[in-house]
């Protein structure tokens, strides 16, 4: 028996479950498919957790230097399980909120299982309680997202590694926790767990950490994070993992210099992910992937067969949160409203959670002279900056570059206290397409971080 739906959204990530439940709330009968906690990665193990988790070890940071603002405490500890409870209440408020509007929404059928391609626009669903059951549709959205990569290092498949969602639900504060990889989410839980109490050695094979910024914004950070007590390896790979008696992990490191093997009480795999369609069987749909498993889209967010789209982490490119709400958006406005929009020329901001944050938005310094732009470049430090001055928060710096034939605002780099939400200054003038002096000659409330683009653009001058 097969059921037919107006379209069938598999996923309930931050692109699929809206767009389900717009769907339905306009009219059209959806189907839902979800095989885990509704809500997605960002919800349950992504953004929420973590940012809150974060939040826990900055405060833990500003105790251990709260002599520097003239304030006397005694010796910290950290409670792990209250971090962990708080951390598991807030996920559960926002994923039980979403779960209940998923099942109880007009027009949506909640279905939770494993879904697969059978066929064009069918799927058969292998229910999460037993049985299975077979779906059509006029549409299709594919919303499946990644999962970290397991690396084909020797002996990795020995050790009790942990991840991005499992870190979280550690009880205990590791002794030495080692991390495999340099991008957001070893940055992040690196820096955490040394404001927890644990030494920490953060490796990777690229040359710099964040490789996609530009160099003077790696080296930065590397030098906070080993300013803090973080022991920073670069150029260097894993060749050999091995479990030691008392649980923990040995890993045989190498670098130009040669080898060297370093022992963790944890280990954690920051080194990659991948998306969740091995289990699609998507050729029985006619839908093309790259060679690494990515759903290949067009401009429209449009797959290779017809009535099926994808949207979110799944399809490649950045994977953000804010990213699959666009996408989203992009889908609503065309077949719902007969639009024409394209993720063609968006402009993608994004913070690296570490502390001060990393706020970027639009081209590096590298990405202009690449393109061809007149690039010119504006960057001061955060100890010119008053209110980071008087906050005591003076590490990182403001970079700004802007196309010298028309002073419009290419891209941005706030790294600093806040650095995502001076940011999105910035961003906002570049969706207006603000000149520069817009900004330098704005007045902004003062002592603000806002306020200091005013020195920031003043230093093109």
């Amino acid at each position: 028996m097969t059921d037919h739906y107006d379209a069938i959204v598999i996923g309930t990530g931050q692109g699929g479950y809206p767009l389900a439940l717009t769907w339905a709330g306009a009219g059209r009968q959806v189907a839902g498919i979800e095989r885990g906690p509704v809500g997605g990665s960002c919800v349950n193990v992504g953004c929420t957790p973590t940012k809150t988790m974060v939040a826990s070890a900055r405060v833990a940071h500003l105790a251990q230097r709260a002599s520097d603002y003239g304030v006397q405490t005694g010796p910290i500890e950290i409670d792990l399980d209250k971090v962990r409870q708080r951390k598991r209440d807030i996920v559960a408020d926002f994923s039980g909120g979403s779960q209940q509007r998923f099942e109880n929404t007009e027009n949506l059928t909640p279905i939770y299982g494993e879904a697969r391609f059978t066929g064009e626009r069918t799927l058969e669903v292998a229910l999460s309680d037993g049985g299975t059951r077979t779906l059509t549709a006029d549409e299709v959205f594919i919303n499946t997202g990644l999962r970290p990569a397991n690396p084909y290092i020797d002996g990795f498949e020995s050790i009790d590694a942990l991840d991005n969602a499992s870190i979280m639900e550690l009880g205990e504060v590791p002794e030495h926790l080692i991390v495999m990889g340099g991008g957001y989410v070893g940055l992040e839980f690196g820096q955490m767990f040394r404001r927890f109490g644990s030494d920490v050695t953060i490796f990777d094979r690229g040359e710099r950490l964040l490789k996609r910024e530009d160099a003077d914004v790696s080296d930065e950070v590397a030098r906070i994070l080993r300013d803090e007590g973080i022991d920073v390896r670069l150029g260097t790979q894993a060749d050999r993992f091995t479990s030691t008696d008392d649980g923990g992990v040995e890993v045989t490191l190498s670098d130009p210099n040669g080898t060297a093997t370093i022992r963790g009480s944890h280990f954690l795999n920051a080194a990659g992910r991948q998306p969740n369609t091995d289990m699609l069987d998507l050729d029985n749909a006619g839908v093309e992937a790259d060679e690494r498993g990515f759903v290949r889209v067009n401009d429209r967010l449009e797959t290779t067969a017809p009535g099926v789209c994808a949207i979110g982490d799944v399809k490649g490119g950045p994977a953000f949160t804010h990213i699959s709400f666009d996408d989203f958006r992009i889908l609503n406005e065309n077949l719902m409203n007969g639009g024409d929009a394209s993720i063609e020329g968006r402009v993608v901001p994004y913070t690296v959670f570490i502390d001060p944050q990393l706020g970027r938005v639009g081209l590096t310094e590298w990405e202009a002279h690449e393109q061809g732009y007149n690039a010119r470049v504006a960057k001061i430090p955060m100890a010119h900056v008053a209110r980071a001055l008087e906050t005591d928060e003076t590490r990182g710096f403001m970079k700004a570059v802007v196309d010298g034939d028309t002073d419009r605002i290419l891209g941005a780099a706030i790294l600093g206290i806040e650095g995502g939400e001076v940011m999105a200054v910035l961003q906002t003038a570049m969706m207006g397409e603000l000149p520069y002096t817009t900004i330098r000659d704005g007045a902004f409330a003062h002592p603000t971080l806002a306020e200091s683009l005013n020195n920031l653009f003043s230093a093109l001058e």
